[in-house]
Order: C-alpha cells, then structure tokens, then sequence
C-alpha cells in the first residue's frame, strides 16, 4: 500500500487531489500536516487520518512514502528541499517557486536524492491540446510563427475565490501567477525557452495584485507567444491558437477547427478529439509504483514555469522587455 500525507489545504484544489488519490486502488492518505493546525486538525479528521502538528515528524515516519503539497507557494522551497532529503516522493501544486534560484534549488535535492516529482500541469491532459500537440510535432502547420493561450475565469467580479490569493507574501502575485500558469506552461511545451518577454497586468477589481494580465514572448526561431489570463472575464472560455508558415488550429470548448495544407486550405471542425493522458496525480502514483521517469509533468518542466513566471513578472515591475 502506497501511503501519502497531504500537506496543507490552503489551495482550492487541495479537496480535488485528496480525493484523487483516496480513489486511487493501492494507495491511502496516512497523515496531513498544515501551517493552519485548526484547518489541518479538521481535514484529518474529515480524511480519517492522523494530524501531524510537526512537518519534520511527519516525514520522519518511515511508512509515509510520499507528500501532496498543496500549500502556499512562499513554503513551496522549504517543504519541498525537506520532504526531498527525508526521501518523500513529490506531487505539488504549481508553481514551483517565485524565483528560478529557489526552483533549482528544489530540483537539486529532487535529482540528488532520486524521488519521483510531479507537478501539477493538468492542461496538458486536455484532448483538444493533445491533438494540438500532436499536430504540431508531425508539422501539420509548418513552422509556428504565433501561438496563443488564454485561461481566465470571474472568480474576483464572482468573489468565490478565498481572500489569501490576493495575499502577494503567500502567492506571489495574482492571475498570473496563479491561472496563468496553465498558458505559461503551454507554451513551454510547444515553443521551448523565449529570448525575452514583456507584460502588462492591471487591477480591475483593486485588491493589490493583477487580476487581468497578458505576457507577449519572442522565440529563438522568431515565433510570438502570447499568455492571457484574470480573474476578471467569467464568460470567455478557454482558448488555444496555433498559425504557422502551412496551417492553423484554434482549440474551444465548441471544438475545434483547423486548416492546413493538407486540408487544402479548408476549414476541418473535430467536436471531440480521442486523445487521452492521465492527470498528474495519477501520473505520478504511477511513476512512482512502476518506477517510471517523469517527462511531462517533470522537475525540468517546473523549474521552466517557474523561470517564465519570474521574467513576466520582472517586465511588469520594471515596464520593460525582459530577456531570459
């Protein structure tokens, strides 16, 4: 039997994993630990499970195999070194860090003491940006020149969102940050490293961190890359567009619709794509049983998301093109 210890429900999404890996055949929640103990002493009991007040106790005990760390992201760099040299296997929220210097960091001791490490990308398990992906890779549209991702939600007009994640200390910054890291990665794995990049945010709802921003890169084979996201836009849904120097794809929740050379031009709509992939979590409780190396939701692709984030906030800070 698998034993994981959750680490803190300070995230919306701690709920979600929980319960992904309670349903998880071979594997059980043994343990909880959080910085709020009255919210840990709770959760624990909710997952009837111990409560450890002490996060070194916890990975202390031999039997916990690895930690779900869902906590703020200032803590991200000292749970995570910690549970890497007590031997703990790694599945963590995103983003990995604020700064890159704190991300390698982290990836030191994950690669020095051998564990399994998942962070949590979950867009890339979604059909429409597999058959994107898959697309891309066979040059269905040539060279990409553009690519555009925008991921928002009205979760600041909504006020559903808690008040910490306007908390700049714990999560370092806003939609960016924390929405916004879905089209950073994306980008990522499409388009590699950017040279430079450049961001505008704003404060629609005034709560002292962005809650509309855009970052604009420029890659080494002259493509432009361009990440959007809020908390300020609830009925724009999640978009994905892809140009290149042969075709076009553009990924909605209406579906998709492409053209290429191959389509002679003309428009292909495809309502549902057959493309599957397992959701991080799953993923890494699978690394961990077969012994498998993680290449998609890796350290490698962390410490990526962690340098894009730290430039476009740079950009904005400093209202100017970045290079990275």
């Amino acid at each position: 039997m698998l034993k994981i210890a959750m680490i803190s429900r300070w995230h919306v999404h701690a709920d979600q994993y929980a319960k992904e890996i309670q349903d998880t055949p071979g594997v059980e929640i043994a343990g909880v630990w959080d910085d709020d103990t009255a919210r840990g002493k709770q959760w624990a009991e909710e997952l009837k499970c111990p409560f450890y007040p002490d996060y070194d106790a916890l990975l202390s005990n031999p039997d916990i195999d690895g930690v779900a760390v869902v906590s703020s992201t200032n803590l991200h760099p000292e749970l995570l070194i910690k549970a890497a040299n007590a031997k703990k296997h790694i599945f963590t929220e995103k983003v990995l860090a604020f700064t890159k210097k704190d991300a390698e960091n982290i990836r030191e001791a994950v690669i020095r003491n051998q564990i399994h490490f998942t962070i949590s990308l979950p867009h890339k398990t979604m059909p429409g940006v597999l058959m994107a992906k898959k697309m891309a890779d066979e040059n269905a549209f040539g060279q990409i020149t553009y690519m555009r991702v925008r991921n928002v939600h009205g979760g600041s007009v909504a006020d559903w969102l808690p008040a910490y994640f306007y908390d700049k200390a714990l999560c370092g910054g806003g939609a960016m940050m924390d929405l916004g890291a879905h089209p950073m990665y994306l980008l990522e794995w499409f388009l590699g490293k950017p040279q430079k990049m450049a961001s505008v945010f704003t404060q629609v709802t005034g709560r002292g961190v962005e809650d509309n921003a855009v970052s604009v890169m420029q890659f080494e084979n002259g493509a432009i890359g361009v990440s959007e996201t809020g908390f300020v836009s609830p009925s724009d849904p999640f978009t994905l567009e892809i140009s290149g120097t042969k075709g076009y794809i553009c990924v909605h929740p209406d579906g998709i619709r492409y053209k290429n050379e191959e389509s002679g031009q003309k428009w292909v709509s495809v309502a549902e794509p057959a493309f599957t992939l397992e959701r991080p979590i799953a993923y890494w409780i699978s690394s961990i049983q077969n012994n498998t190396e993680n290449t998609l939701y890796g350290i490698e692709e962390a410490v990526a998301l962690t340098a894009f984030m730290e430039a476009a906030y740079q950009s904005c800070q400093q209202d100017k093109t970045v290079s990275m």
